[in-house]
């Protein structure tokens, strides 16, 4: 008796050392083919097989069976299809290597357990097929639709998928490594235990994909859409991710060591305990995202945004955070020991039991940032803006720092006010100055002000707020106008301190004005004076409560278009409208137009940041689909509409 086996797969089929999984016993007869079961009478033998094999392939991804090639395998299509054309749905365990079903229509059909090995399956259509099992090791699949699909332990090695329509499919514990599948759209789909290594991504969309423990090393998803998916302890190592989107994505314990991340949207992503050693996060959006216990020490992070996030005893030891955007990050307990933040944007952050041992700090902005109890051993201070900083058990003894600037000009946006004035600060000297009194309170007035009534005014403030603790530090002489510098304690709201003070001011003055005989007799001030005092009084220009009003109104427009610019520069399309209109609405209940806000501020501002950044013009091209009429119609809106349609104008060819 001889034994006949199918041969492996490479190179041509060898009908003399072909290799089979099952025994047969050959016999002289002709042959037949006959549709299924499959008997095969060669000639001059007869081809049975045991009685444990049913007729078909069977296959395992190292040794996918050699396609059938020739007259019988034009047969063996035209049965296959004749058969699924007349309603036969059940294909399983049938070997269909090396056909070419290009087009073909197979909704809902069993493929399970089949051998679909190098299979042209392009542009065919594969709805709610059932494929689990099944080897398509290196099949086309390029433009076909397997939304529904079962594709569960699938053997799917070096396939092509490109632009494949397979939302909502199941591949779970699929292996699918080495695949080509850029452009493709798997959003919905379970993909949870799948083997994606080295895999071509590029461009995909995975929105509310499942990829829980999904292996996808050194895969390459740049550009690809990954809108809260489901990364859940999934293998992201050397995973290129450059300008994905992963807003709302959860990867909560995945492993993202020496991934690249650069320009990636990871908006409100959840990256708790996620693993990002030595990640490449340059120019990444991290706002809000969630990032306790996160490791991303040796990362680099620089000119990464990381508005509002929480990183609450999370691992950035030397990590490069320069020139990063931190504002109202939360950073309790986190540890940036020898991190280097030299220009980083900590406004309004929260260093409680902060580590920022060796930090490099210089140039950095701590403009309303709250430092409690942090441990600042030989950390690099110079340069810092400090202005309106809190402190709470803070050591400065042992930090390294020649001068600080402890104000910001907000239309310039740069640091002034140099301390000391000149030269620089001794070692352990900065532990020695009352810090808190560096937090100053800015009043503009148009001309300068009466010295008399301003004590006055100030009086009658901490009359009303016994304990704000005002001291006037200066009165400096602008360009067109004067400031009066005012410290005070940490945690004053300096805004309506300083708006209380220009209410008063011209009140303060008419009554002065009116009672100031009285007030020098009290005094018992030199009558002889009183010639001159009267003088240089009613020599002062009185103030004009309309010219007052007026300054303010110019003070607060100035102030809301600092928010409005603001909000367009770190704000998605949707928040913009929203935050924008209100602040709008705001200075129309203060009779202050905003014609020009909407014509040279808002529109100028979106089409900057669109040409800057492709994500944002693309969520707002996006708005324009989606949003609502009401927000369409807003002056927002409009000038939203305005600055699409500059960008269309731009992208559209001639």
């Amino acid at each position: 008796m001889l034994r006949l086996y199918t041969a492996q797969a490479k190179g041509e089929c060898n009908t003399s050392n072909a290799v089979s999984t099952t025994p047969y016993t050959l016999h002289p007869t002709p042959y037949t083919l006959h549709p299924t079961p499959y008997t095969l009478h060669p000639t001059p033998y007869t081809l049975h097989p045991t009685p444990s094999s049913t007729l078909k392939s069977l296959v395992t991804p190292s040794a996918p069976p050699i396609p059938l090639n020739g007259k019988l395998e034009i047969m063996q299509v035209q049965n296959f299809l004749t058969r699924y054309r007349q309603g036969d749905r059940d294909f399983a365990q049938v070997d269909l290597s090396g056909v070419n079903l290009k087009g073909a229509d197979l909704r809902t059909i069993n493929l399970s357990g089949a051998n679909l090995t190098n299979t042209n399956l392009s542009w065919a259509s594969l709805d709610y097929a059932n494929l689990s099992g099944a080897c398509l090791h290196q099949a086309d699949l390029h433009n076909a639709i397997l939304k529904h699909s079962n594709l569960n332990q699938a053997i799917l090695t070096r396939v092509n998928l490109s632009k494949v329509d397979g939302q909502s499919a199941s591949l779970c514990q699929a292996n699918l490594s080495w695949v080509e599948a850029p452009y493709c759209n798997l959003s919905g789909a379970n993909l949870q235990a799948a083997q994606l290594n080295h895999s071509n991504l590029t461009g995909a969309t995975l929105d509310k994909t499942q990829l829980i423990s999904t292996q996808l090393m050194a895969a390459n998803l740049c550009h690809a859409s990954l809108i809260a998916a489901n990364l859940t302890t999934a293998n992201l190592r050397e995973v290129l991710l450059e300008k994905a989107n992963l807003r709302d994505a959860i990867l909560v314990g995945a492993t993202l060591t020496e991934a690249n991340l650069r320009q990636a949207c990871l908006r409100r992503a959840n990256l708790t305990q996620a693993e990002l050693y030595r990640a490449i996060l340059t120019d990444a959006d991290l706002s809000e995202v969630t990032g306790d216990r996160v490791n991303l020490s040796r990362a680099n992070l620089m000119g990464a945004y990381l508005l509002r996030a929480s990183l609450v005893n999370a691992n950035l030891r030397r990590t490069v955070l320069q020139n990063v955007y931190c504002l109202q990050t939360n950073l309790t307990a986190a540890n940036l020991q020898g991190a280097d933040l030299r220009q980083a944007d900590l406004s309004g952050a929260y260093l409680n039991e902060t580590i920022l041992t060796e930090a490099n700090l210089t140039d950095a902005y701590l403009i309303g940032s709250y430092l409690i109890r942090p441990k600042l051993e030989q950390a690099q201070l110079t340069g810092c803006c400090i202005h309106n900083w809190h402190l709470e058990e803070v050591d400065l003894t042992n930090v390294n720092c020649r001068y600080l600037f402890t104000q910001f000009n907000w239309e310039t946006k740069t640091p002034n006010k140099r301390y000391p004035p000149t030269g620089d600060l001794m070692p352990g000297q900065l532990s020695q100055e009352k810090t808190t009194d560096l937090l100053l309170i800015e009043v503009p007035f148009s001309e300068m002000p009466n010295r008399e009534v301003l004590l006055f005014t100030l009086a009658q403030v901490e009359q009303e707020y016994p304990d704000l603790k005002l001291s006037l530090k200066a009165l400096s002489k602008q360009f067109d106008h004067y400031i009066l510098y005012l410290s005070t304690k940490p945690g004053v709201n300096s805004q309506a301190v300083n708006q209380r003070i220009l209410q008063l001011y011209p009140q303060m003055y008419q009554r002065f004005a009116h009672h100031r005989r009285t007030i020098w007799q009290l005094l018992e001030i030199d009558k002889s004076g009183d010639s001159q005092v009267n003088s240089s009084l009613n020599s002062a220009t009185s103030p004009n409560p309309t010219q007052v009003l007026a300054n303010n109104r110019r003070r607060i427009y100035k102030e809301v278009i600092h928010q409005i610019q603001q909000i367009i520069l770190f704000q998605p399309p949707d928040k913009c409208a929203e935050g924008i209109q209100r602040l709008l609405d705001f200075l129309r209940q203060q009779n202050i137009p905003t014609q020009d806000i909407v014509q040279k501020i808002i529109r100028k501002a979106m089409l900057r940041r669109a040409k800057r950044d492709p994500l944002f013009q693309a969520q707002l091209l996006a708005w324009e689909k989606t949003a609502d009429q009401s927000a369409r119609l807003s002056l927002t809106g409009q000038a939203m509409h305005s600055a699409i349609a500059l960008i269309l104008s731009q992208v559209q060819p001639p």
